[in-house]
């Protein structure tokens, strides 16, 4: 469209602060958690909330731009929370940040908009890629405009740094993906692909296919267990670093 600002174009603005409520309902973990944030550039910690109820008050008094949400509150969990946001018309960015690591929250944290999901525990390096991963994405958002396939693709593949390739081949699915991953960093140890597909909830055939992408990209790492009898049996982990 003749005129149309592009990505290119559009001047990149001043840089913003980004407000941050950090909701755990350990005030250790939720102290922890938000000198983390106040250490990454062009974050600030806005307020810190313990149960389900502070968590709402706070954003509907005094509005924030992501929440760090954990799951386990004592009046509830983190997705009644971002339903309840919802139903209220805040569209606040959610990242959930949790021990929960069962596939179903996992699953349920996607599907109500949680942009990224980071499972408890975690370092200062875990929490700094997703929150420098949702700084890109918002970046790129401001620049408005009007964009092309390859800039949808980078705004869409800017929180997958650390987890899930943005340029995935044709046939496979973002949200698969991620949920296959997220079963290999809930698992205690190596799992099989027969293992992986029942947590996952997801054929045999579609996990082994999802896993031999995340193999060849370096994500999980196979090793062969050797049996009496018969080939070897595969057993997946996922990589540390990734």
């Amino acid at each position: 469209m003749t005129g149309a600002t592009t990505a290119e174009t559009a001047p990149a603005g001043p840089e913003i602060t980004i407000d941050v409520l950090v909701v755990d309902d350990d005030v250790r973990v939720a102290g922890i958690n938000a000198a983390y944030v106040a250490k990454v550039p062009g974050f600030r910690v806005a307020a810190t909330a313990h149960s389900a109820a502070e968590a709402v008050a706070r954003i509907t008094e005094s509005p924030v731009d992501l929440v760090l949400m954990d799951h386990y509150l004592p009046d509830g969990n983190g997705l009644a929370v971002v339903r309840e946001l919802r139903r209220l018309g805040r569209q606040t960015d959610v990242i959930m940040v949790t021990a929960a690591r069962d596939v179903a929250t996992v699953q349920a944290a996607m599907r109500h908009g949680a942009l990224q999901y980071l499972v408890k525990p975690f370092n200062f390096a875990g929490l700094r890629t997703k929150l420098e991963a949702y700084a890109g994405l918002r970046r790129a958002l401001r620049r408005g405009g009007e964009a092309e396939q390859a800039e949808v693709d980078r705004i869409f593949g800017a929180l997958s740094a650390g987890a899930i390739a943005p340029d995935l081949p044709k046939g496979h699915s973002r949200t698969t993906a991620e949920v296959v991953r997220q079963v290999l960093l809930a698992a205690d140890g190596q799992l099989s692909t027969q293992d992986i597909a029942d947590r996952a909830g997801i054929s045999r055939q579609t996990a082994q296919r999802y896993l031999k992408l995340l193999e060849r990209t370096d994500r999980v790492r196979l090793s062969l267990k050797y049996g009496e009898t018969g080939r070897p049996e595969h057993l997946y982990e996922w990589s540390p670093g990734t």
